[in-house]
Parts: C-alpha cells; structure tokens; sequence
C-alpha cells in the first residue's frame, strides 16, 4: 500500500476566541521579583504573589521556578504551541511536561526568567494566572467533548466561559485551598465525581420543547485522602449553571478550613458537614445568589460552531510505503468520532514529556491534519488532534513517525500517568515520573498495547500520598514512598487495585508495598495471574474490580489471596548482593528521602 508525498501551502493558524492574557502582568511579576530579592517582599508574601501568577517553586531550589501554562476546556492552537516551543528553548530545559489537568508546564526557568515567560504568553492570549494557588484552577473539558456519540451536547462552550468568568475574579482569589471544576461529554470520559465540581450536559424535555441542563457532581476529590463527589440534583438547566457554581465556590470560601493544610480541600467539609447537610445550604445559597446577583454577572457562552475545514493538500507523483506499525498506532492512538468520516488521534507521550522541536512539529501538524485546527489536552498527559479525517490517517502517522511522536498505546495500559517526582516536586519520595516512562518502554517491548483484555486498564503513580498522579482511581496504582532493610533505606510503593472512574467511580484498595524496582515484575505477575484465571468475558479491570471485592471464584478470591502469590516478588535483598535495588529510577546513589515545603501539589 502506498501514500503520496504531499506537498502544500501550510493553512494559517487559527486563533483562539478568547484572550486570556493581560500583559501588564509580566511587569507586576517582574518588579515582585525585584523587590523579593532586594529584601523589601517577605517570603511569604511573594510565595503567594508567585503562585498565584502560576510559578510553582521548584524541589530544593529558591531560584528556579515552575511555570504552568492554562489551556482552558483543554484548547491550544498552533501558534500557541510555537511559542511554547520558542519559550522552552530560551528559558527552560529545551522541553515541557504535559499535566493531567489541561497545562502544560515549563520546568527550572530562572526566577527573573518568569515575568519574560510571561510577556511571551501573552503575545499568543495565554496566562499562568491562577494555575496554581488557592483559587479557580483550569477549567477542564474532556478532549471528546463535542465529537463523543454519547453526548447530549458540546458543554466546550460552557467550560470556556466558566474559566473566564473566574479568572482573576476577585471571589476566587483567596480561597482556603484551591478549586476545580471538570465538564466533560459523558461520565466515562471525564472524572466527574472527582472534583469540586463536575458537570455531564443533559437535556429535558419540558412543555413541548428541549431544555439543556448539565448534571452536577459535588465534593469528590483526589488527594492523601480521597471522597468520590455527590450527585446535587436531578438535573440543574443551563440558566442555573453559574448561580450554582458561585454558591458553592462562596460556600466554600466561607466555610473551608483555612488552618489545616491537610484538611482543607472542599472535600473534607463536605464529609465533616454530611451531605445532605451541605446539599440543601448549596440549594439555598444558589436561591440566595439568583434573587441577588446583578443581571450583568452573566456566563457568555459563545456556543458559535468551529468551522470544519479539511486542510487542503496537493499531492505529487511520487509515493512512499505506509511504515511499518501504522495499524498497532492507529488501534491505539485513535477514537472514530460521531461525525462521519472522523477521527481524534491521541499523541502518546512519555509521562507528559515533549521537546520543543517536537512542540514546534505539533504545531505544524495541526495545520496540516486537524480540520478544526486546535489540539484538544485531556486527563492522561497528552495531547489529542481531532478531525482528522479517516483518508489522511496515514499521512499523519508518516509525519508523527518523523518527528518521534508515533508511540503507541495512547488509549491503553501502556501509557502510564506519572506525576513530576523527585526531578521537580518538593513533595516527592520517589521519581514516579522516570518509573511511569520505564513502565511504558518495557510494555511496548511486551507489545502489550495490543491485549484487547488490557486495553480499558489505567496504572497511575505518584511520588508521595498526594494523588497528583490519580493513583486513588486507576486499575493498578501505586503511591511513593520510602522503606528500609536492615540498616538499608530503599524507594517503596504501596499498590492500590480496583480504582476506576469511568461511571462507576471507585477508589482504590491499597494491598502491599513494592520496592520500586520490584514494580514492573510485580504488574507482569498480576497480568500472568489474570491471563491465568479470567472468565471468557473478562479484562483486567474487571477481574481485578472483582478480586478487590471478594467475589471473584477462582484460586484467586480475594486482595488477601493476591498479596500471598506476588509477596516472594517483594522482598528486598541485601545491599550487598544487589545495590541497584537500593536506587530510584534515574540515579545511582543510594536511595535517601528529602523532602521541601510542599506548595499547591497538583
């Protein structure tokens, strides 16, 4: 089978329909620097000034920051990605890090270096305000929000227009801890009952006509301690939206526990309150809103449809091969979209990590594959084209081939979560993020992308008990920390099995540790014993879905049963006979825990 060389005049670059930068910001953050370092600006004062302008501090280190860059409902355009990609070559490490909630972040950028970080931002209408600290985090949207069949509507539109009615609002600026809302299309793509806020469009039929609503969840939430949120009502219509979500955030900002850094995410005062308790205040402080707010506080959502226009290519005479992989990518990587003739192709990164050549070469691709000429960032640390049409798949796997960007296992188990770790996060006990990348090379090697039984499955780590990695809701998770043999400290996670979040949300149950070089053996053995004591119907999630649960009638009944066959797989050996055991991933020293004041996690 052979494919043209296309040859073409490059479309321009679309821009965004909403501005999210102020300029004058990069002057404010500058003259802050200034006066920090001068003496004149406490510490803790400009900590907070920092994070709220999106610098995160950086492990171990006063003079570097962490830039994290909003891409609100998950939309970048291509000449956003080329100034990212210019802006991690002159001021950061040449290559950026995709998060699991729509930014994209910029690591060991000199701390006089942000406020020119900034000024490029805002020449392409992006911002890092309020990215981090307690406030109004990115609005996420689901990257099949408006291509999904299961969607009642596209709420794109709505997650747009609650990110720009909260940023930089002054009722969001000092809340007790930070604040997130997710819409999505439908509830299995989308970690609604994960958040503060989440929101699944609906519709209704009422007297005779259709009225879009949205159903919203309430008070669930990832961290050391982890709630699944609560369903606030039946259906709540699209003119209630914002009376809801202003109740809540004022709720919480009045209430919230702002003494107990542990406790005081919004989740932790809807279960100390009882839910019942906090529903019907949420019901009464919205009639409160309603009856007071000014007819100018108001949600513009500008639901105009993106022009779909397949970008035009003029093909020579010449052809070449399909590479070899094209169908293993395209099994993996590929979701058919709802409009005929479509698809969303999902890049597979490596635990969020791409390079600012290969920034610069999304940025190209876009223009030459996706019809509606943005990319759309999602939940799994990558990045996704949509509308690409079903006849140019093959060129664009060509194109992604070329610049390093066609792994695949996108949609599958192979492409683990991995939060920063120990290469950035104060907080961190482990390099969660070189163990996620390890996982994923050994998996492709095993061509375990292409299991259909493996397919559905999630494994998701973090480098400490914060859940920055979502390890709470993944079918294998696991959590860092530190453990020791003898006199001997080595880099140790606890397992969790059985989280999920794709409609019926569930937690983890936590099971054994596993030293860190123990981790990839100890998932291939579950793997084993999966393939080994499956029903005809099965995948891994649900056998492991029913082990946790004690209802599985295998040899394997229960966890209890489980952690008896994988424990010989655990036990450490002494330094002297193996000390690459007593090593995180990415060193060769022994393995220590060093910790820095956390700040705003995930």
């Amino acid at each position: 089978m052979t494919i043209s060389n296309l040859k073409q005049s490059r479309p321009k670059s679309r821009k965004g329909k909403i501005n999210w930068a102020r300029s004058q910001e990069a002057d404010y953050f500058a003259n802050a620097v200034k006066l920090y370092r001068q003496g004149k600006y406490d510490a803790d004062s400009f900590r907070r000034f920092r994070l709220q302008h999106g610098a995160y501090g950086t492990r171990l280190a006063d003079d570097y920051a962490m830039v994290r860059v909003k891409f609100p409902a998950g939309e970048v355009y291509p000449h956003q990605l080329e100034k990212l990609s210019q802006l991690s070559e002159q001021f950061s490490i040449g290559s950026a890090h995709f998060s699991t909630r729509e930014n994209i972040q910029l690591h060991w950028v000199v701390l006089e270096d942000v406020s020119e970080i900034f000024r490029g931002l805002a020449e392409v209408g992006l911002t890092s305000r309020e990215a981090c600290g307690n406030s109004v985090r990115n609005v996420m949207c689901s990257p099949l929000s408006g291509v999904c069949p299961d969607e009642e509507f596209d709420s794109t539109p709505y997650a747009l227009a609650t990110a720009r009615f909260f940023l930089r609002n002054p009722m969001a600026q000092n809340l007790p801890r930070k604040f997130k809302f997710n819409f999505t299309c439908c509830e299995k793509h989308g970690m609604v009952r994960m958040v503060d806020v989440g929101l699944i469009p609906q519709v209704r039929q009422q007297d005779g006509s259709t009225q879009k609503g949205f159903k919203i969840f309430l008070g669930g939430g990832l961290g050391n301690r982890s709630f699944v949120g609560h369903q606030l009502e039946e259906f709540t219509p699209e003119e209630d939206l914002l009376y809801t979500s202003i109740a809540v955030v004022r709720i919480f900002d009045r209430l919230g526990d702002r003494k107990n850094l542990a406790r005081n995410r919004m989740h932790y005062l809807v279960n100390d309150m009882g839910w019942e308790k906090f529903q019907n205040l949420v019901l009464k402080e919205r009639a409160i809103v309603r009856a007071t707010q000014s007819v100018v506080t108001k949600l513009n959502v500008d639901d105009t449809p993106i022009e779909i226009k397949r970008p035009v290519k003029i093909s020579d005479e010449s052809g070449s091969s399909i590479p070899d992989g094209y169908a293993r990518w395209l099994k993996g990587n590929s979701f058919k979209q709802k409009q005929e003739g479509y698809y969303s192709v999902f890049i597979t990164l490596e635990a969020g990590d791409i390079t600012s050549n290969q920034l610069h070469a999304l940025s190209e691709i876009i223009q030459d594959f996706s019809s509606e000429g943005l990319g759309r960032c999602g939940f799994t640390q990558n990045i996704s084209l949509r509308y690409v049409h079903d006849d140019d798949l093959p060129q664009l796997y060509s194109k992604l081939l070329q610049v390093g960007l066609a792994k695949s296992g996108a949609l599958t188990m192979t492409a683990p979560i991995g939060c920063s770790g120990t290469t950035s996060c104060n907080l961190a006990l482990t390099n969660s993020h070189r163990l996620s990348k390890e996982i994923q090379r050994k998996f492709l090697e095993l061509k375990l992308d292409e299991d259909d039984d493996l397919r559905d499955s999630s494994i998701k780590i973090s480098g400490c008990p914060n859940s920055c990695g979502q390890h709470g809701i993944a079918t294998i998770g696991f959590f860092g920390g530190g453990a020791r043999f003898e006199k001997d400290t080595y880099p140790n996670y606890m397992m969790q099995l059985g989280g999920r979040s794709d409609g019926e949300t569930m937690l983890g149950v936590s099971s054994i540790r596993v030293p860190a070089k123990r981790v990839i053996p100890v998932i291939l053995k579950i793997i084993e014993l999966f393939k080994k004591n499956k029903k005809p119907d099965d995948d891994l999630k649900t056998w492991i879905h029913r082990v946790v649960s004690g209802v599985d009638d295998s040899e394997i009944k229960s966890i209890d049963d489980l952690k008896k066959l994988l424990t010989p797989l655990i036990l450490p050996p002494s330094i002297t006979v193996d000390p690459d055991f007593y090593a995180d991933f990415g060193s060769d020293t022994s393995y220590h825990t060093k910790t820095g004041k956390g700040e705003c996690a995930a």
